[in-house]
């Protein structure tokens, strides 16, 4: 007899169903698992031995053959532990073989006979839903596959003898709650920034745009201090922006106590990291600092400091939302719809171009230093803002400045402004102007007459490319939308093309 029980393997964010046949037969005593499994899969022999052991029951002296199928699909993972585990309980009869059957199982099993969590229980709830059947999983991890849907039969056992004799009618097992993490009152506000008003203007067009934004300044301007404040007057994730970044940070097993937030993400790399840290890699294709950025925000501090390779590795998720890491024996693709957000000084000294200071190497000290970072990637930034070091009277003088809660306030109304926008284009998976293609940002922010003919004197004497064509058009259709406006001015045009040209000023002025 073969005792079946349903499970998944993750390829992405997507749970790929697997077939855990176990079938116990006279021969040499062992237990032996095939289709292609990985250490931590092999492994599992001697944590379901111990759980077993614990549980009160042994294995017989037979041979065990444990069959993952598809054969061919690599498996990998500690959460086929408990499926492995349950498929000897029902070949062994501890438990019926047919209750198992609308269930898909994961979980990792400790040696006591209890359930850890595992990565990917929000992912397998939702692939478990799509084929009809239910979940077992760890209690750890219940309140997280709780968000997969209200109609969706979920266990969540703390240990194998709970769920053995939830089976056997002994003990009921209540189905989990969804699980919301609470959202953080000490957010850092724009208020605290004295001075650099031009600065916060500019970053409150970028988050009502959802734009990529570069500052360039010397040390202590208040780069960092500005992209902490970022997350503040961002607007919280719709319900099909959350589930989406949860089942990112699920598989990446960034999900403490289960528990979602509706807080846009904010990730800050160190410069160290390595391509395969900021795109997704590694044995696993795990994903990386861009995935786990999805619908927020990527901060990448000292920019230039970055390797030229994990930077331009950054240019395919900018362009097409979504990194696609190819191996030879598999592909993934996770989605990584990024706000980039970068800091850098101007040069290596830090002060190129600020009175008073002058380089030792002189403009070679920015040219080489500015030259880490390409062109095209330079390219896909729609903002790039020089902020000046802050004046004594800056500091001194009492703080008038707005809160981020005003702020915020008015990039929601632009954001809900450009979402009926799309939403009457016929295109509601579209959310902001920098997500915009093309065809549609020409109609969608056609210039009146003004600012048609200053866009074109501008683009051919600053020889913009085809993508900073389009990218101005964006900006200056979120700089209308912030002020109510429904169509874009030549005074939208000419701010819009001042973001785009400020780095080139910067550069000629070092």
């Amino acid at each position: 007899m073969v005792a079946r029980v349903s499970t998944v393997a993750f390829q992405g964010i997507e749970g790929v169903p697997v077939d855990v046949q176990v079938m116990v037969a006279p021969g040499k005593v062992g237990v032996q698992i095939v289709g292609l499994p990985d250490k931590a899969v092999a492994e599992s022999r001697e944590r379901v031995h111990a759980a077993l052991h614990a549980s009160g029951l042994s294995l017989p002296p037979k041979r065990v053959t444990i069959n993952l199928a598809p054969a061919d699909l690599p498996k990998e993972g500690s959460h086929f532990d408990l499926a492995i585990a349950l498929g000897l309980m029902a070949a062994l009869g501890a438990i019926p073989s047919d209750a198992l059957a609308d269930y898909v199982v994961i979980g990792e099993l400790n040696l006591d006979g209890t359930i850890a969590a595992v990565a990917g229980a929000l992912p397998a709830a939702i692939g478990a839903n799509a084929i009809g059947k239910g979940l077992i999983c760890p209690a750890d991890s219940g309140p997280e596959a709780a968000w997969a849907g209200a109609e969706i039969d979920i266990l969540a056992p703390r240990s194998l003898i709970a769920l053995a004799n939830h089976f056997r009618g002994t003990q009921v097992l209540t189905r989990p709650e969804p699980a919301i993490r609470a959202t953080a009152a000490n957010l850092a506000d724009l208020a605290d920034i004295k001075g650099q008003e031009s600065a916060k203007r500019e970053l409150e067009v970028a988050a009502a745009g959802n734009h990529n934004l570069l500052m360039v300044g010397p040390p202590g301007s208040g780069k960092s201090m500005l992209a902490a404040r970022l997350p503040s007057i961002l607007p919280p994730l719709s319900p099909g922006e959350l589930l989406e970044v949860s089942m990112i940070h699920s598989i990446a097993g960034q999900l403490p106590g289960g528990k979602l937030s509706d807080r846009r993400p904010f990730r800050t790399p160190h410069h160290s990291a390595t391509m395969a840290a900021l795109v997704g890699g590694g044995l696993r294709a795990r994903p990386g600092e861009a995935s786990l950025a999805h619908n927020g925000v990527l901060f990448l501090d000292e920019f230039p400091e970055f390797t030229p390779q994990a930077l331009d590795a950054l240019r395919q998720p900018l362009e097409t939302g979504e990194c696609i890491i190819a191996r030879a024996n598999h592909r993934v693709s996770y989605p990584a719809a990024i706000q980039l957000v970068a800091a850098m000084n101007p040069c290596r000294c830090g002060m190129a171009g600020e009175p008073g200071h002058s380089c030792a190497r002189g403009p070679r000290c920015a040219g080489d230093y500015q030259a880490r970072i390409s062109g095209p990637l330079m390219d896909r930034i729609d903002i790039r803002i020089h902020v000046p070091a802050v004046s004594a009277a800056d500091l001194i003088r009492p703080a008038t400045a707005e809160t981020s809660a005003v702020v915020a306030a008015r990039v929601a109304h632009a954001r809900a402004l450009q979402i009926d926008r799309f939403i009457a284009f016929g295109m509601p998976k579209i959310t902001s102007n920098a997500r915009c293609t093309t065809s549609m940002i020409e109609t969608l922010a056609e210039p009146d007459a003004g600012g048609l003919q200053l866009l074109r004197e501008a683009a051919e004497r600053m020889t913009f490319s085809a993508r900073a064509y389009h990218r101005v058009l964006k900006v200056a259709r979120t700089l209308a939308d912030l002020d109510a406006r429904p169509t874009v001015g030549r005074i939208h045009i000419a701010e819009a093309i001042s973001y785009r040209i400020a780095g080139d000023r910067m550069t000629s002025a070092a």
